[in-house]
């Protein structure tokens, strides 16, 4: 399997700020010709970001396939002023990964473009399952923020989430394969300003199939964990 650990925005157009940025970054493999949005934001409702950040992933929505060439494509635009003929051209493109190269261990590419620059990071995974995470947020006492990100032996984290907490709710569910047998740990860190910052972290193994629950109580709110594991229709990836 592939999967896509990060993405920066590692430059931007010159005397550039905070930029407002949009546009997709989405990949195609041999399980299914539709695109799988990895990044995917509206002109009317872009991220700001500025250069050296992090690029929030909602993505993807399933796992990526790694047993031949898989095409990544990307769009990605600053939003300049009231029109969209006037917007800057990060990227457009597309990058095709295959099997040949590193496996199991992290590798990062770059993608420049006519007015900046982006870099992923991926990792080919060799007996790789599919993890998906879905957390229930409940017993709210009181807004707070939270950062969620999953580690394992292979990255420093895959960030998950980054929001504010008002009221009860689910968290959009995360699709990240893994490799079989590995440790998973998911790191929950919350903060409110009447409460002192707090870090739990639950921890899963990866395994071909079923799934594992755990809940962590906290003074703001009951985080519930569930993690399904699968693999891809062609097997470990």
């Amino acid at each position: 399997m592939l999967q896509i650990l990060s993405l920066k925005l590692a430059k931007t157009p010159v005397d550039c700020g905070l930029i407002e940025l949009y546009g997709y970054v989405a990949v195609r493999d041999n399980l299914d010709p539709l695109l799988n949005y990895v990044v995917n934001f509206s002109r009317g409702d872009p991220i700001v970001v500025e250069q050296g950040s992090l690029i929030y992933m909602a993505g993807p929505k399933r796992g990526i396939e790694m047993v031949d060439l898989t095409l990544i494509e990307y769009d990605l635009r600053v939003k300049t002023g009231q029109e969209e003929k006037d917007d800057l051209q990060l990227i457009d493109g597309a990058s095709i990964i295959g099997p040949a190269g590193i496996w199991n261990q992290p590798f990062t590419k770059c993608i420049p473009g006519d007015y900046g620059a982006v870099e992923i990071t991926l990792s080919r995974l060799e007996g790789a399952v599919e993890a998906t995470v879905e957390v229930l947020i409940s017993e709210v006492q009181s807004s707070f923020d939270l950062s969620l990100s999953l580690t394992n032996e292979l990255n420093k984290g895959i960030w998950l989430f980054d929001g504010a907490i008002a009221e009860s709710c689910s968290l959009k569910r995360s699709v990240v394969a893994v490799l079989m047998d590995s440790l998973v740990d998911l790191e929950f860190k919350l903060g409110s300003l009447s409460s002192s910052p707090d870090q739990r972290h639950c921890s899963f193994e990866a395994k071909t199939h079923g799934h594992d629950t755990q809940e962590i109580k906290t003074a703001l709110a009951l985080i519930s964990v569930r993690v399904t594991w699968s693999t891809l229709p062609s097997g470990l990836g």
